[in-house]
């Protein structure tokens, strides 16, 4: 498993919210939702200096929309969109988050094992979960990340 640290300011993702109250397979269809929608929010997606765009996440809060780590690492709050400018608003149906910024331990999903692979990482190293784990996905390269929240910056 390869991890790396790295810091990221807040940022805002647009995208369609659901709840692991939802249901099971709640967050595909969420994802179904926000893809095939997905040209009314395209010309609010960041965009990186190659003009692609900047980053397609899976942001997570508890309840509380605190950006805490779900509670028991199994119920909260999702959010599957693309990042876009702080100032970007929200068209109707779609919400916008503002994101914390974090310094992150970041770890590809290789396995399906990556999040508790990760979590004992976290534990093995003494450090500690600052905020809710982020789903992250390069648009350059089509690798998946989990972000773990180490430090609030």
């Amino acid at each position: 498993m390869k991890i790396e640290r790295y810091e990221k300011g807040s940022f805002a993702v647009i995208g369609k919210e659901g709840s692991t109250t939802d249901g099971t397979g709640f967050i595909q269809r969420l994802w179904e939702d926000a893809n095939s929608h997905f040209e009314e929010i395209q010309h609010l997606a960041k965009k990186g200096r190659d003009g692609t765009i900047a980053g397609i996440w899976g942001a997570m809060s508890d309840f509380s929309r605190t950006f805490n780590p779900w509670e028991d690492f199994s119920r909260g709050l999702y959010l599957a969109g693309v990042e876009c400018e702080l100032d970007a608003e929200a068209p109707d149906g779609w919400t916008k988050w503002i994101v914390p910024g974090y310094e992150y331990i970041s770890a590809a999903c290789e396995t399906e094992h990556t999040f508790s692979d990760t979590i004992q990482y976290l534990h093995e190293h003494n450090l500690t979960l600052a905020g809710a784990v982020q789903d992250f996905t390069c648009p350059q390269t089509g690798i998946n990340y989990m972000l773990f929240p180490i430090r609030k910056l």
